[in-house]
């Protein structure tokens, strides 16, 4: 790599990793935001609040890192040209494809990058999110509960709550459990109060009544209590037991789904394959674009709004496609070999044009220096 095309790098790397660092940050705060209202509202400690708010970070990262390097490549190259250097690496020799080398190599950086998360951090995080997320549901039944609201803690256990009085009892209290689907129970209590132990969650309750109905025999008992505790964590499901979804799988469960599961979760599946498999492409698709638009036809010293706002317009398009062939491709199945042909078609066009030299734009051809003419 030559001295020009490490400046040229650098400078793009640079303005790629603060682009994206403040995008991300952007992103990752107005996302944090639905997370407060855990500690706020609901008594979780800040530790797990932090550990939440980092799990969602890679989840903006595929989408924002594209951006960051179109971001780059279009400014640095404005300013090349505004500034005159590209006018003089022109004169040196270098002509759109020999200019366009460092900015392949920033893309694959990104691409790199794209790939790592899709391969690994991006279901790893999703799914230690989800896992938390479920644990949280099922341990921390106190701090989930909103009152006037039936909270499903699992598919067995529902339970509506009152109010709240301000020594933390709940008041009102209503528990529906389904484990047993022949007998199910409904439990009503005056007020009552929530434990947390080593083993999980318990219910304390003062004066209700417990309801059993037994379906095959159509009989119903009704015992009255003064005081009465429910263990939670009996009856709360396991995290081994919940069944990951697509965004949770790794590359190799994607293309080869378990046995077992029905056909539209298996689409769902190898969508997401192939989605995976195809973001690491947007990096070159991000770059190319500014490329195409802004090195080709005569420079303009005094600004090239024009061609910003057509690298600007045809992103947009590009991206709008993408998410409406994505959209088709989760409703029919031959539509997936559209997303190909989607990303793909940036970087086919682009790399055309830089490999004729360019298209118009209604601009004439740069002439050559003076000195070079001679």
């Amino acid at each position: 790599m030559s001295v020009l095309d490490r400046y040229i790098l650098r400078q793009c790397l640079g303005v790629m990793v603060f682009v994206t660092a403040v995008l991300t940050v952007t992103v990752w705060l107005a996302q944090s935001l639905r997370l407060v209202d855990l500690i706020v509202n609901r008594g979780l400690s800040a530790d797990i609040f932090a550990y939440l708010a980092i799990l969602i970070l890679p989840r903006f990262l595929d989408i924002v890192l594209p951006i960051g390097v179109f971001i780059a490549v279009l400014f640095v190259f404005n300013r090349l040209t505004s500034e005159s250097e590209l006018v003089v690496m022109r004169s040196a020799g270098l002509g759109p494809l020999g200019l366009a080398k460092p900015v392949f190599a920033l893309a694959g950086i990104a691409a790199l990058a794209l790939l790592s998360l899709s391969a690994y951090f991006l279901p790893a995080s999703n799914r230690e999110f989800k896992d938390l997320q479920f644990e949280i549901r099922n341990r921390f039944v106190a701090s989930l509960l909103q009152e006037g609201t039936f909270t499903n803690i699992s598919d067995q256990l529902t339970i509506y709550i009152g109010g709240r009085d301000q020594r933390g009892e709940v008041t009102g209290l209503l528990i529906n459990d389904d484990r047993d689907p022949e007998k199910p129970i409904t439990i009503t209590a005056e007020r009552g109060a929530f434990a947390e132990s080593g083993g999980g969650s318990r219910i304390v309750m003062v004066n209700g009544n417990r309801q059993q109905y037994d379906r095959t025999t159509g009989k119903l008992s009704v015992l009255t209590f003064e005081r009465y505790t429910l263990d939670l964590n009996q009856m709360r499901d396991t995290a081994a037991a919940r069944f990951p979804d697509a965004q949770e799988r790794y590359l190799p469960e994607l293309f080869f789904p378990p046995a077992g599961i029905d056909l539209l979760m298996r689409h769902a599946f190898l969508l997401e394959g192939h989605q995976r498999l195809l973001v690491p492409l947007t990096a070159f698709s991000f770059a190319i674009i500014p490329l195409a638009c802004l090195l080709p036809g005569q420079v303009n010293r005094r600004g090239q709004l024009q061609r910003i706002l057509l690298a600007v317009g045809l992103a947009f398009v590009f991206q709008s496609l993408d998410l409406a062939v994505k959209n088709l491709a989760a409703r029919y199945w031959n539509a997936i070999p559209l997303i190909y042909l989607i990303d793909l078609l940036p970087l086919t066009l682009g790399f055309g044009i830089l490999l004729k030299g360019g298209i118009r734009l209604g601009f004439r051809r740069p002439a050559l220096p003076a000195f070079a003419a001679r």
